[in-house]
């Protein structure tokens, strides 16, 4: 899924899945939590390109076509929508 010009893409893949990881922990934490939901709406923006090409590319996953790019696309703006709200909402939260 990842496009041919990264890179060393089995690292890329552990370290965002990590990222994805601590940030979601990171969403739990009062004290962090605006910083991990600016973080992680930036990984979800960098890892779009990916998204976006794994349908154009015909890229299977276990033997299944990757989800259609008219769902897909949507479903990482869902992803990062609610993910944002969460950094903007904390930081109301905190001039208050």
């Amino acid at each position: 899924m990842v496009p041919e010009a990264v890179l060393y893409p089995m690292a890329v893949i552990y370290f965002t899945g990590v990222c994805e990881i601590l940030g979601a922990i990171g969403l739990l934490v009062t004290t962090v939590r605006r910083v991990a939901a600016v973080v992680l709406t930036v990984l979800l923006l960098a890892v779009l390109p990916a998204n976006i090409h794994a349908p154009r590319a015909g890229v299977t996953l276990r033997g299944e076509v990757a989800t259609p790019l008219a769902v897909r696309v949507p479903m990482q703006l869902l992803f990062i929508g609610p993910t944002w709200r969460s950094a903007v909402s904390t930081q109301n939260r905190s001039a208050a």
